[in-house]
């Protein structure tokens, strides 16, 4: 797909980066956050602050009127929290596939040993992570990447073990660790769209990948 523009910025980005906002069929402006709802779409890339302010300034509902060209629009006062949950629902969505198909493994003690030796992609920690877990973990982390001394980490997502633990089928998952290059970047892309949204973006790479520099690629 090509490049689209923000409403409210004007700024051009990738849609997968973007937030796509339609239109149901009595006026009502609902986020899609997947991209496929039928219709014509308008294109958000702010962050829930911004989006927020938009929202209290009527800059919204003129960006959307400009956009869609149409009647009366529904906005709901809520549209920040439901953009939110949408995109927590696709992290968790892509985590539990991911899961399925083999490519996360899961309990410290695993992870710790993968982690050494070097096959862990990504590693992530729940929003509610013990401090002196995640440090054991990075520490292993940074061991298997060679890079100790560095500031290289795991990823605190914005979503807590209870959530994690439904969306794996699994009991107390505190820890993923993402064994798979491409799982690692399906992921990073997910995290990445909400963690900006939420205006708390790590940039974390995905650990051992390699970009056409010789740096870790994000």
């Amino acid at each position: 797909m090509t490049e689209r523009k923000c409403i409210l910025s004007s700024e051009r980005d990738d849609p997968d980066a973007l937030i796509r906002l339609a239109v149901g069929p009595e006026g009502q402006v609902l986020p899609d956050v997947r991209a496929k709802a039928p219709g014509r779409g308008a294109w958000i890339g702010v962050s829930r602050a911004e989006l927020e302010q938009a929202l209290a300034k009527g800059k919204l509902k003129g960006a959307l009127a400009r956009a869609f060209k149409t009647g009366e629009l529904q906005i709901p006062d809520n549209l920040p929290d439901l953009i939110e949950e949408g995109l927590r629902r696709v992290l968790l969505d892509r985590l539990g596939l991911e899961s399925r198909a083999s490519m996360l493994l899961t309990g410290s003690e695993k992870i710790d040993v993968a982690c050494r030796k070097g096959d862990v992609r990504l590693l992530l920690h729940a929003s509610d992570a013990a401090a002196d877990g995640n440090r054991k973990l990075d520490q292993a982390l940074r061991v298997g990447q060679e890079a100790e001394g560095s500031d290289l980490a795991g990823v605190v997502l914005p979503v807590d073990r209870h959530a994690l633990s439904m969306a794996m089928g699994r009991d107390n998952v505190v820890h993923i660790a993402v064994t798979d290059s491409r799982a690692a970047s399906r992921l990073r892309a997910a995290i990445g769209r909400l963690e900006s949204y939420l205006g708390c973006a790590t940039g974390a790479p995905v650990h051992g990948e390699q970009d056409s520099a010789g740096a870790l690629g994000a």
